[in-house]
């Protein structure tokens, strides 16, 4: 029941995530998807250590590489409230967070999908090698025009009128 639940707020996460990265990349700030984002991609990492807690993976490594990175988008966004640096380091935090998750879903993808896991039964082999860089790549694009873009006074409320990155 962990693991589904597990996987559902991922697949939000992501979902929730794509939409915060296009208010980004459009200086707009959409304060409840943010929220939605920051919480669901909390609660994933969370949920994601005991499966399974009887060893240390690489999965475990990347939930508590995701928990630091989110601590620093949080206190950006709802102590901060993007004043000065802090704009800057919530996005390249909230870029890095949603990567992560990402990341995760294209080893899962290899995993779990028949076609994926013959082109790479191990993760070791060139097609997984490829797709990684593929979205390493695309992040990293990402966050250089998220942000040039959501900057200073260009930057418009979006989502609910009057909101304030405290809404949810």
């Amino acid at each position: 029941m962990l693991l589904i639940a597990h996987v559902a707020i991922s697949l939000i996460a992501i979902v929730a995530g794509l939409v915060v990265a296009y208010g980004l990349v459009t200086a707009q700030r959409l304060d409840r998807w943010t929220s939605l984002f920051l919480w669901t991609t909390i609660a994933t990492s969370v949920t994601g250590f005991p499966l399974p807690a009887d060893q240390i993976l690489p999965s475990h490594i990347v939930g508590a590489i995701s928990l630091v990175v989110l601590t620093i988008a949080v206190v950006a966004w709802y102590v901060r409230r993007l004043a000065n640096g802090w704009r800057a380091a919530y996005v390249v935090t909230a870029v890095m967070a949603l990567y992560l998750n990402v990341f995760v879903l294209v080893v899962q993808l290899f995993r779990r999908v028949p076609a994926l896991n013959a082109l790479a039964p191990t993760q070791a082999e060139p097609p997984f090698a490829i797709a990684q860089l593929f979205v390493l790549v695309l992040f990293v694009a990402l966050g250089i025009v998220a942000l040039k873009k959501f900057r200073g006074k260009a930057v418009v409320a979006g989502g609910a009128r009057g909101s304030s990155p405290l809404s949810v």
